[in-house]
């Protein structure tokens, strides 16, 4: 079936090939947005079904945007697959490509997405939210929470020296089947540094990660909120680069955090993070995937009692 094509003027729509019918195997399909110069493209997929992998890489949408003034060079891909509607996505500039691709396997319902020229300048997040470099919008509690939330990371620039608000909790056993036999038996809830009430909570956060490890987690990145990020592709891919050997103990420390004798609960030092961070960036990069974690909020310290650390 026919497909791609340019497409110009403020506002439209376009589709996988045979949409709403199953995409064919085989399809290569390359749509141009183009729009006002001065203005940006807001692109929104009202359905998206698109067989899935932890890195997309058989049936895939990617989204590319152009930079500077010669059209030529061009920043990403951003990559979507599966069945989780992708976030509305607002480019920085008036240009932006679009490429869908199926392999000669499964072929699933595909998509429908509408577009529309957006004032590149004119702010739009709410006096709830945060603003991002690139103009997208975050709620206020996403700030210096320890994950990069905004596509350049904006949102855990300068987060030093954070602090969280005091809390009485007791010690509970761990539960959570992903972080048992890693070197501490008893956690702490809620989890005041992810929002998370209880181990129930945690564990439903965490199952992707077991998925993949058994017996022991740009202007177009996934603008997602944290628990959703955490739960889509970047997990699974994460532990398939097996790219840290504490890498699961770091994700458990972090979701089901360790319990001192007093209640209070430990993060995990700041130089493991960097540790896993520095091991795992190179090869998540090559995948067009921001490291998740924003190690300087962690404690800078190697004492057992001010962190944690294997």
């Amino acid at each position: 079936a026919a497909c791609g094509g340019t497409l110009r003027g403020p506002e439209g729509s376009f589709s996988s090939p045979n949409y709403p019918g199953p995409y064919p195997p085989h399809a290569l399909c390359i749509w141009r947005i183009e729009v006002g110069p001065g203005l940006a493209i807001q692109l929104k997929m009202e359905t998206f079904s698109v067989e899935g992998t932890s890195s997309c890489l058989f049936d895939r949408l990617e989204l590319y945007e152009e930079q500077g003034t010669g059209g030529t060079a061009q920043e990403g891909p951003t990559r979507f697959c599966g069945h989780q509607l992708p976030p509305t996505l607002t480019s920085s500039r008036h240009v932006m490509t679009v490429l869908f691709v199926a392999d000669e396997g499964v072929a699933d319902d595909g998509f429908f997405a509408t577009y529309q020229a957006h004032n590149a300048t004119e702010k739009t997040c709410s006096p709830a939210e945060f603003s991002c470099g690139n103009g997208e919008c975050r709620a206020l509690e996403s700030v210096c929470d320890g994950w990069h939330d905004c596509p350049d990371g904006t949102d855990e620039l300068n987060c030093t020296g954070v602090s969280y608000p005091a809390f009485e909790s007791v010690c509970e056993p761990v539960e959570v089947e992903m972080c048992l036999g890693l070197g501490y038996n008893d956690t702490s809830f809620p989890n005041i540094w992810l929002a998370i009430p209880d181990q129930e909570g945690a564990a439903e956060v965490l199952q992707d990660y077991q998925v993949s490890c058994p017996g022991a987690a740009g202007s177009f990145a996934c603008a997602t909120r944290r628990h959703a990020v955490l739960t889509a592709a970047l997990p699974q891919t994460l532990m398939e680069l097996a790219c840290y050997q504490h890498l699961r103990l770091l994700i458990c420390s972090l979701f089901v955090p360790k319990c001192t004798p007093d209640g209070g609960v430990l993060q995990p030092c700041r130089a493991v993070c960097l540790a896993a961070e520095l091991r795992c960036q190179q090869s998540l990069g090559l995948l067009g995937i921001l490291w998740p974690i924003n190690c300087n909020i962690l404690p800078d310290s190697n004492d057992p009692i001010e962190c944690f650390q294997p």
